[in-house]
Formats: C-alpha cells, sequence, structure tokens
C-alpha cells in the first residue's frame, strides 16, 4: 500500500522532470485556476444562503401576516358571538320558547320583522362571516331562517350529535339543509357557545361561522411551492386535498422530531431542513386563540437546482477556459525562454569573471527588457568599480585633511590660550575673559557630536556667545534663564537656541541700541519640552510675523544675506527632520513690545 509520504515523493520527482516552460505554466495556470475555483465555491455558496435567507424571512413574513389574519377574524367571531348572546330581546323570545309560553302571530312577525331582520343585517354587513344561526331544542318552534333554527337542523352538521357542542369547529360543510339549497362542498369553521338566560338556564345553541378559506388564506392558496395547514393535533390536520397528501410524508419526520402543535409563543419557528433528500423552509407559529399551530412548508428544491445548474455550467466552461489557457501559456513560455537561456548563458560568463559580456539581439518584450536591464546592470557594475577605486583614493585625501584640521584646531586652541596667558600677566583681564569666552565657542563649534547636544550646553554656548556680543555694544544684553532640572537634560539639535538668540540682537535689540534682557523659559506640556526665547526689541507686526512664518516653513524662496531668517528655517529643517513635522517653531510679536519664539521638541533625557 502506497503511504502518502510516497505519493508526495513521487509528485516531487515528477515536478522536478518537467521542463522549465512546463512548471512555468503549471504555476501559472494554478495561480490563475485556485482563485477562480474559490471565488466560484464562495460565490455560489453565498447565492445559496441568500437564497435561504430570503426565503426564511418570506417565511416569516407569511406566517406573522397569516397569524394576523386569524386573530382578526377570531375577533371578529367572538365580537358577534358576543353581540348575539347581549341581545335582549333574542333572549327574552327564546326564554319564552324554552318555557313553552304561547306566541301570538302578531308577536312572532314583530319578533321577526324588528329582531331577526336586524341580526340578518349584521352578518350580512359583516363580509368575512359565513353566517350565524341559533338552534334551540324545541320542535314546535317556528324556525325564522336564515337566524332561529331547531335542534334537528344542527344534528345534520358533523358535530351536532358530539358530547361536547361548546367550543371550535373545523372543517366540516354547511348540511343544515338539502344539497341544491347550500353548496355543501364549502369548508367551515365556527365558535359554538351557550346561549343562556340571566339564571344561566340554557336557552340554545349560538353558531358563527365562516368560510376556512377567510379564516386561513394561505391553505387554500395554490402560491408557489408552499405547502400549508393547520394542525390541532396529530389527527386533525386541516388543509387542501392535494397538500394533505404531501403532509403525509412529513407527519411521521415532524413527529419523531416531538410534537407537530408547539406553543413557540410570539415569535414564529423558521428552519432550513433537508427532508426526504429535499431542501425545505419549515415555518411554525402558535395560534393562541384557536388551540393549534400553522405549519408552512416551502419547497426549495427547484430553486437550489436552478442554482446548482448554473454553478455546474460555469464550472464546465471554466473549465473549457482552462484548458485553452494551458496551451495558450505554454506556447508563450516556450517563446520567452529562447531568450532566457541566452541570458543564463551569459550570466554563466559573468560568473567566470568576464565583466565585459553583453546580450546581443535583446527584443522588446519581457526577456528582451531583462536582458537589456542585465546590460546596464553590467556597465554599472563596471562603472561603481570606477568609482569604488576613485572613493578609496578621495578617502585617503580626506583622513589627510582631517589630520591637518586636527592639527590647525589645536594650534589655534593653543595660540588663543598663549594670548589669554599674555593678557594675564598684563592684567588685561578682559581680554583674558573674552579670549576664555571665545576659546569655549570655537570648541563648542568644532567639537564633533552626533548632532543632538542637552539645553544646558546650548545655554553655556549662549551665555559664552553674549559675553563676546557685548564687548561689540556700549549697552548691555542680560540673559534671564527660568528653567527646571528636566528641562536642562532635555535632548535638543545642537545650535538650535543660539540662531534664535542671534536673531532676536541683529533684528530687534541692536535697534534700540539700550540695555535689555533676553529671556529663555522652559515648561513641559503633553509629553513635549517647550522652550520660550522672548526679547524686549522692537517687535514685529502681524503681516512680518506672517512672512517670517512662510520664509520659515520655505513656502517663501529665501536668499542669503542679512534679514532672511536663514537661521530660523535651518533650525526648523533640523528640529522636524529629527522629531516630525508636528515639532519646531512658533512665533508670536507684538510691534514696539516684544518678540517671542517657542521651540517644541519631544520630551526625552540626553544620556551621557
Amino acid at each position: 500500500m502506497v503511504t502518502i509520504s510516497e505519493r508526495r515523493e513521487k509528485l516531487k520527482q515528477t515536478v522536478r522532470s518537467l521542463k522549465l516552460n512546463e512548471k512555468f505554466t503549471l504555476i501559472i495556470v494554478t495561480l490563475v485556476l485556485i482563485p477562480v475555483v474559490v471565488f466560484t465555491l464562495l460565490l455560489f455558496h453565498n447565492m445559496e444562503q441568500n437564497t435561504i435567507n430570503e426565503s426564511i424571512k418570506s417565511m416569516e413574513y407569511m406566517l406573522e401576516r397569516s397569524h394576523d389574519e386569524i386573530r382578526k377574524n377570531v375577533e371578529n367571531i367572538n365580537m358577534s358571538t358576543q353581540f348575539f348572546l347581549s341581545d335582549r330581546d333574542l333572549v327574552e323570545y327564546l326564554g319564552k320558547v324554552n318555557q313553552g309560553e304561547e306566541i301570538s302571530y302578531e308577536e312572532m312577525m314583530n319578533f321577526y320583522n324588528m329582531n331577526i331582520s336586524s341580526l340578518e343585517r349584521v352578518v350580512n354587513n359583516n363580509p368575512n362571516l359565513y353566517q350565524i344561526r341559533v338552534y334551540v331544542d324545541r320542535d314546535d318552534m317556528e324556525e325564522m331562517m336564515p337566524i332561529l333554527y331547531r335542534y334537528d337542523r344542527m344534528r345534520r352538521l358533523s358535530w351536532g350529535w358530539s358530547d361536547a357542542l361548546i367550543g371550535w369547529k373545523f372543517d366540516y360543510t354547511d348540511t343544515i339543509f338539502d344539497n341544491f339549497t347550500i353548496n355543501q362542498d364549502k369548508k367551515i369553521l365556527s365558535l359554538v357557545s351557550d346561549v343562556t338566560d340571566a339564571r344561566g338556564e340554557s336557552l340554545g345553541v349560538l353558531e358563527v361561522a365562516m368560510s376556512m378559506e377567510t379564516m386561513f388564506p394561505y391553505l387554500y392558496s395554490e402560491e408557489g411551492n408552499m405547502t400549508a395547514c393547520f394542525l390541532l393535533d396529530e389527527r386533525h390536520i386541516y388543509c387542501s386535498e392535494d397538500e394533505r397528501k404531501i403532509l403525509q410524508q412529513y407527519i411521521p419526520i415532524f413527529q419523531q422530531e416531538g410534537s407537530l402543535v408547539r406553543e413557540n409563543g410570539q415569535d414564529a419557528e423558521v428552519t432550513y431542513q433537508k427532508l426526504l433528500g429535499e431542501s425545505v423552509i419549515v415555518g411554525r407559529k402558535y395560534v393562541k386563540e384557536l388551540g393549534g399551530s400553522l405549519l408552512y412548508i416551502d419547497h426549495l428544491q427547484g430553486t437550489m437546482d436552478a442554482l446548482y445548474g448554473n454553478r455546474n455550467v460555469y464550472m464546465i466552461t471554466m473549465s473549457c477556459i482552462a484548458i485553452l489557457l494551458i496551451i495558450f501559456v505554454n506556447h508563450v513560455v516556450e517563446r520567452l525562454l529562447v531568450q532566457f537561456y541566452e541570458i543564463i548563458r551569459s550570466i554563466r560568463e559573468v560568473q567566470k569573471g568576464d565583466l565585459n559580456v553583453e546580450i546581443k539581439n535583446c527584443g522588446n518584450d519581457e526577456m528582451g527588457e531583462l536582458g537589456t536591464q542585465i546590460n546596464k546592470m553590467m556597465e554599472r557594475i563596471r562603472q561603481l568599480m570606477e568609482d569604488n577605486l576613485n572613493r578609496e583614493r578621495l578617502v585617503k585625501n580626506s583622513e589627510i585633511r582631517a589630520l591637518q584640521n586636527q592639527i590647525n584646531a589645536h594650534f589655534i586652541y593653543n595660540v588663543l590660550e598663549s594670548i589669554k596667558m599674555m593678557a594675564e600677566i598684563d592684567e588685561k583681564y578682559d581680554i583674558s575673559d573674552a579670549i576664555t569666552s571665545l576659546g569655549k565657542l570655537l570648541r563648542y563649534t568644532m567639537r564633533w557630536t552626533s548632532g543632538n547636544v542637552t539645553v544646558r550646553e546650548e545655554l553655556e554656548y549662549i551665555r559664552n556667545y553674549l559675553a563676546l556680543i557685548n564687548l561689540r555694544f556700549d549697552y548691555e544684553i542680560y540673559l534671564s534663564l527660568n528653567l527646571p532640572e528636566v528641562i536642562l537634560h532635555q535632548e535638543i539639535p545642537k545650535m538650535s537656541l543660539q540662531p534664535i538668540v542671534e536673531n532676536a540682537i541683529n533684528h530687534g535689540i541692536e535697534q534700540l541700541a539700550e540695555d535689555t534682557n533676553i529671556y529663555v523659559k522652559g515648561f513641559l506640556e503633553d509629553g513635549d519640552c517647550i522652550i520660550e526665547i522672548t526679547d524686549s526689541g522692537k517687535g514685529m507686526s502681524e503681516e512680518q510675523v506672517r512672512k517670517l512664518y512662510q520664509r520659515i516653513n520655505g513656502e517663501i524662496e529665501t536668499t542669503g544675506g542679512s534679514g532672511n531668517n536663514i537661521g530660523l528655517k535651518n533650525v526648523q529643517d533640523r528640529i522636524q527632520m529629527n522629531f516630525g513635522e508636528k515639532y519646531g517653531l512658533s512665533i508670536s510679536s507684538k510691534l514696539g513690545c516684544y518678540t517671542k519664539v517657542q521651540v517644541r521638541v519631544p520630551q526625552s533625557y540626553f544620556e551621557h
């Protein structure tokens, strides 16, 4: 017996033995057919489910509608029953008849003309009722048609000799007269009630009748593939004769599932089932007023067979298309592989070390494009190799220049240190302090760093910068700081605060030429670090602030030179490059008062 692992190994060997064009064809066709087959199966499965769901909803609607109509009809019968039972003249007349009192002809005619005619009009004005009759157990009573009859008329009905006269009577024919007088094929139902006097003594029997078709409209209509009936119990099943034959097949199955009559509450019970190999929708609805259940069966097999037939036709069509696709793809792949093998040969030459290989006769198809790209790649490789040699030479030259720059920086530091010592020897301490600040300034600027420093380091650089700036002016610029310790450890891009201070001096303070302050304040807000730099300079108008924003955001092209705020744009670009578009500079100003630049960066700590 062949195992599964042996079958898999045999399948792998078969695939390996296929030619390359056959493998391509197999892969392409498989990739096309699998989604198509899956899509087809899902499509028809969804169509099947939609058909079932729509049928279930239709069944629920039909049951609810039928139940509502039945309740209205039952209420109609109950109201008519109460109307007759509460008719005092009728009860009084029946009392006289039962007591054997002599009733004159004039009294009878007066009762007939006034009361019987009135009751007959009530029946005639209610088109849903079949008839209302009162039966009296007195053989000597004069009948007054169509309302008042003797008991011998009632005895002709199928339930007339029943021990339990009172209650609902179903599916019987009107046989109180001969068949040539009344159509005895019409099926009727009725509510039979006892007519009593004030003392509770029985005076007769009241029959309020309605046709079965009126009470159960769907039971006798030939609508679609629907089979319907009304069930009282296993023996009392009411429907048309044709549908009764169909139901006889399903009754044993329903009996195995449980009672045929189910008190399923307010909601209808609707399910999709497979009965006797047929797809059906079974719906039940309990009618409390009649003590029975509506049972509807919707036969979906014809609809399902049509759906399955369409699916099979679709699958056969797709199979034919798949065969044609296999032939076409195999032909195309064979033509493509002619150029492919030429490319393989060229690649093998490259592997041997020959970088001057060039693929000839590249066509316009995909393989031709591949050959063209390989030629370009080889040209690029040759160019990169040459560039790599040049780059190595440049790296060596750069290393030499870096060493020279390092020597130059040390030379400058040493010269400044010598000048500082000379100034201190001559007790020129202002010059010594200025040279110290300049040295720190140069060290901070020329010191290599990854680009981010702490706020504390940036502020130290600003102090040295202001110390040198104050040497130029007759007035003093003071630096006021209000930053908590957590802000001093905040990480920011190097040289991101100094350009703001420089911009404040050049464009806001220098023109005033008087002692002033630059305020630096820091605080945390929503997980961000905010640093505000405020000067008490000449300020800006709203139009100037708007144009400044446009320059910073690159909406207005800036050129070199004084007054173009290139430093602020550079700070904005570096902050957003490091932290994202939501961070950067915001500016507020009032003409003649102040200018405030707010720097927003995400809160982070510089790790030493």
